[in-house]
């Protein structure tokens, strides 16, 4: 449902919102995991009021309510309904799914309930307070802070739920808490070349080119015919190579600028047919996510966490075993996870997809 929800948002009558806390609908593509629906209730919450989940090609789950679409309902033209019936307040705005109380209680020690003996190192609410370490880069002593980001974070494939801590913008530790969900794949390589570069560019703030590659890989998957060439120059002429970090990345001897340039050249092919990609879809049997991540800058490791297409990031992105977990926590690498385990804090999910 991944294609069908970017397609949609090519219709002008919808905005996808930056943040959940901007949406009025929360529109829920295809089947969600049992794992995530805690995630998907506190990003309901999250919403304004007036507000409303809207379920396509999917079921809602416990808490939520109607409605749903069926395969043959205009999604575009559901959403403008319920958008409408929630201004004019002929719907009732959607309560809360959650009950209006911390996750986790406060487990403060000190003698003003602060979180740890003392002002600094407890976890009051289930959230770790900021502790100052040692810097990966330099070696200055910064606060360092744990929290989750993912299932629905929409700079990151749908699915992928992550535990980082980070020292200001850069990414000391990662662990892996839920791979990314499977996604549709065209066979024709320019198709999924344009839809993979679609993706990627607003990251470097190309919202326009990237709205010009989603609109070709549509017209195209039509059979329409398409000026590949020249959307692959303005590309080019848009400096979105240069903004790339080099050396971030690497996997199988290609770093993101790499991999980026091969989407490109797919689109000189002159007849349809699947790209040859296999040096993407084919990492390391030692690479993984989590350490490709680690010291990285936030900003670069969007961009590293982007230049795989579904199939890939699903491979770096393997469900470690709890020996494998054990020995990464005490070697100070926390990098494994088990699928289906929560955040140890118990923290909120950050951002989410909005219509």
């Amino acid at each position: 449902m991944r294609i069908a929800a970017d397609e949609l948002f090519l219709d002008s009558r919808l905005m996808r919102a930056n943040s959940i806390r901007h949406a009025r609908i929360l529109l829920v593509a295809g089947p969600v995991r049992e794992a995530d629906q805690d995630d998907l209730h506190r990003l309901h919450d999250q919403m304004p009021h007036p507000r409303a989940a809207l379920w396509w090609k999917s079921n809602p789950g416990a808490g939520f309510a109607e409605p749903t679409m069926s395969d043959e309902d205009d999604p575009v033209a559901a959403i403008e309904a319920i958008h409408r019936a929630l201004i004019e307040g002929a719907r009732d705005s959607e309560p809360d799914i959650l009950p209006n109380e911390p996750p986790n209680p406060w487990r403060g020690k000190g003698d003003y309930g602060q979180g740890g003996e003392g002002m600094m190192g407890g976890t009051p609410y289930g959230r770790p307070m900021a502790m100052t370490d040692d810097d990966l880069r330099d070696g200055l002593a910064l606060d360092a802070y744990t929290a989750p980001f993912g299932p629905f974070l929409p700079m990151l494939a749908p699915g992928l739920k992550l535990s980082a801590t980070l020292q200001g913008d850069v990414i000391q530790t990662a662990k892996l808490l839920r791979p990314p969900l499977p996604q549709a794949r065209s066979a024709d390589g320019r198709v999924h070349a344009l839809r993979a570069l679609a993706r990627f560019l607003p990251i470097l703030g190309l919202e326009a080119h990237a709205v010009r590659c989603l609109d070709a890989a549509r017209s195209l998957s039509a059979g329409k015919p398409i000026e590949l060439a020249k959307i692959r120059q303005l590309l080019r002429w848009s400096g979105a190579l240069a903004a790339i970090p080099p050396g971030i990345g690497v996997v199988g001897g290609a770093d993101v600028r790499t991999r980026v340039e091969r989407w490109l050249a797919v689109l000189d092919e002159s007849q349809p047919g699947t790209s040859d990609d296999s040096a993407m879809r084919s990492p390391l049997k030692s690479a993984r996510l989590v350490d490709l991540l680690r010291g990285r800058e936030w900003s670069e490791a969007i961009l590293i966490a982007n230049s795989f297409d579904t199939d890939t990031l699903i491979s770096l992105a393997p469900v470690a075993a709890e020996d494998d977990e054990a020995e990464d926590q005490h070697g100070g690498e926390a990098e494994g996870g088990e699928m289906e385990r929560e955040a140890p804090h118990g923290g909120h999910a950050h951002g989410g997809p909005g219509a």
